[in-house]
C-alpha cells in the first residue's frame, strides 16, 4: 500500500503531474466522475470540503481537504484557484 501525505492545496501548485491515466477500468473512471460532481455540488452548495487523493508525476500519493469550486474535462478546480487533472485523481471521499 502506498503512503499518502496529506498536503495543503496552496502546494499543489509547485507539484508536477503526468499524462497518465492513475484509474484502470472504465468502471473506476465512471465512479471517479460521478464523485467529481458529488463534490463540486456540496461545494457549491454547502461549502462543504472533501478529501481528493490523486498522484503527482514520481507516482507519490497526496491527500487534500478542499472545497471543489468547478469540474471540467481534464481539469477539477479547487477553492483558490488551484487545478488538479482529473486523470491523476485516484478518489473522492
Amino acid at each position: 500500500m502506498k503512503t499518502i501525505t496529506k498536503i495543503d492545496k496552496e502546494h499543489i501548485r509547485d507539484l508536477r503531474f503526468s499524462r497518465r491515466e492513475v484509474l484502470d477500468s472504465p468502471e473506476a473512471k465512471k465512479f471517479r466522475a460521478a464523485d467529481l460532481q458529488r463534490a463540486l455540488t456540496l461545494g457549491n452548495l454547502l461549502q462543504s470540503k472533501v478529501n481528493i487523493i490523486f498522484e503527482d508525476r514520481e507516482e507519490n500519493t497526496y491527500c487534500v481537504d478542499t472545497t471543489v469550486w468547478s469540474v471540467g474535462d481534464q481539469f477539477v478546480t479547487l477553492k483558490g484557484g488551484i487545478h488538479i487533472p482529473i486523470n491523476s485523481i485516484v478518489e473522492v471521499n
